[in-house]
């Protein structure tokens, strides 16, 4: 009987991407691993999925402990498959990544490799996306490698709580000069976009999407948020809860239902 763990391996990059293809590779070492991935890169899909088109699954791979699957899909459509029609059971683990570029602070609200996290948090299925600092096709993968060893290890050993997911980043920096791993909460901020205006060979306008990310963390004060911990040379570890209720503003809204009510009435 096989007793290893399933692990369920997607990420947004693509098929061909190298920090999926490390992913798997590290996933292995720790149990039987299904991958699947779109066809092309689906950066900045977040949380979209497929309801005009058919879906259709191809398997490219099917070696002793290791299936891989590619999907005309979104990242969220591709765990959605393998949830319901590939795996045949829950998985115990759920892997995505390793992303090309960071996915801290607020840019998880655009990412196709967090979301695809959250998608298995919310089947309370255990759930990490990894991302490392560099959009280099060709980035080195060793530190972040190391990272991942060490936290599918923790949620192995200590699972996470149910609807819970861990966004783990890492700076693109040599292995000497990461410092550790910071358990650390998101850092307050956001994507001030701009759009370049452009022109086509054909005399057309098109504008293309630009900006800067702004934290609206206080100079230093910042200690203990992931924008922090990577730009010290720390990997940030953020655990991600599926449910956004804003609990601190319950009352507050309350308040307000109850005196619109004493207006009707």
């Amino acid at each position: 009987m096989n007793n290893r763990p399933l692990i369920l391996v997607t990420n947004d990059d693509g098929i061909e991407a190298r920090g999926f293809r490390e992913l798997i590779s590290i996933a292995r070492e720790y149990g039987d691993v299904v991958a699947i991935s779109s066809e092309v890169a689906m950066s900045g899909m977040s949380h979209a999925i497929t309801i005009k088109v058919p879906l259709r699954v191809t398997l490219l791979d099917d070696a002793p402990h290791m299936k891989m699957y590619l999907t005309n899909g979104t990242p969220v459509d591709g765990v959605k498959l393998a949830f319901h029609t590939l795996l045949g059971r829950r998985p115990d683990l759920l892997l995505s990544g390793i992303n090309h570029g960071s996915n801290s602070s607020a840019s998880i609200l655009y990412s196709g490799t967090m979301a695809a996290a959250m998608e298995g948090a919310v089947n309370h299925v255990p759930s990490i996306g990894f991302s490392l600092l560099d959009f280099d096709p060709h980035a080195d993968f060793s530190v972040a490698g190391d990272v991942a060893r060490e936290v599918i290890r923790g949620v192995l050993e200590n699972g996470l709580p149910e609807g819970i997911c861990l966004n783990v980043n890492v700076p693109g920096i040599p292995a000497p000069e990461l410092k550790g791993i910071r358990v650390c909460n998101q850092a307050n901020g956001y994507w001030k976009e701009e759009f370049e205006e452009r022109t086509d060979p054909n005399g057309r306008t098109y504008y293309w999407l630009t900006g800067f990310f702004h934290n609206r963390e206080p100079d230093g004060q910042g200690e203990g948020t992931d924008e922090w911990a990577l730009k010290n040379n720390y990997a940030s570890v953020v655990p991600i809860n599926t449910d956004m209720t804003a609990y601190t503003q319950l009352e507050h809204l309350r308040s307000w239902e109850l005196s619109m009510a004493k207006n009707e009435g």
